[in-house]
C-alpha cells in the first residue's frame, strides 16, 4: 500500500477486533504532535510482513492501534487539537484482558502507545523513547534480560515492536 494512501478499518477485512476490557490510561503521552504528524497518523498504518507487529487506523479524532497477527485492539487514543497548533492526546484506553495484552504497567502503556506512533507511523528512529523502554523494562524485571511485551532488552530488536 502505497504510505499516502489512507488505512482504514476495512483495509484490514474484517480482521480487527475490538479491545475487550478497556481501561482508561491515567498516564497520556505529553508530546504535541505537528499538523502535519497529525495528518500522517490519519493515514495509518499497515503492517507490511509476518515480522511487523502493528496496525493503525484513525476514526475521527481516534488513532486504533491493534497488533497485525491477531488483530486484537491494544490502544485506542483520541487526539484534541492544542490552542497554540499541534495535536495532543487528550485520552486515551488500553486493553487489560492478560490473554489479549500482557502489560499491566501505566508507565510502560504511556510509553508504548507514543512509541508505536512515533516509531510506526511517523518513522521516527525514537531512539530516546526506545531507550526509555528498555530502561523502564530493567527496572520492572531486575534484569537486563528481562522481556518487554515479548521482546528482549537484552538484544533490543525491538525495531520489531514498532516495525
Amino acid at each position: 500500500m502505497p504510505a499516502d494512501e489512507r488505512v482504514t478499518r476495512s483495509t484490514f477485512s474484517g480482521r480487527i477486533r475490538p479491545i475487550s476490557v478497556p481501561r482508561p490510561m491515567p498516564q497520556l503521552p505529553q508530546r504535541i504532535w505537528s499538523d502535519e504528524d497529525w495528518e500522517r497518523i490519519q493515514r495509518g498504518y499497515s503492517s507490511r510482513d509476518m515480522d511487523e507487529k502493528w496496525n493503525i487506523f484513525t476514526e475521527g479524532e481516534v488513532a486504533f492501534l491493534h497488533r497485525s497477527w491477531t488483530g486484537r485492539g491494544i490502544f485506542a487514543a483520541t487526539f484534541a487539537p492544542v490552542d497554540h497548533g499541534g495535536w495532543q492526546i487528550a485520552r486515551a484506553v488500553v486493553e487489560r484482558d492478560p490473554k489479549r495484552y500482557r502489560s499491566t504497567d501505566d508507565d510502560y502503556d504511556c510509553l508504548m502507545l507514543e512509541l508505536v506512533i512515533s516509531a510506526i507511523v511517523l518513522g521516527e528512529p525514537a531512539t530516546d523513547l526506545r531507550a526509555r523502554l528498555v530502561e523502564l523494562t530493567h527496572q520492572k524485571s531486575g534484569s537486563a534480560d528481562a522481556s518487554a511485551g515479548g521482546c528482549s532488552t537484552a538484544r533490543w530488536d525491538c525495531a520489531r515492536i514498532s516495525r
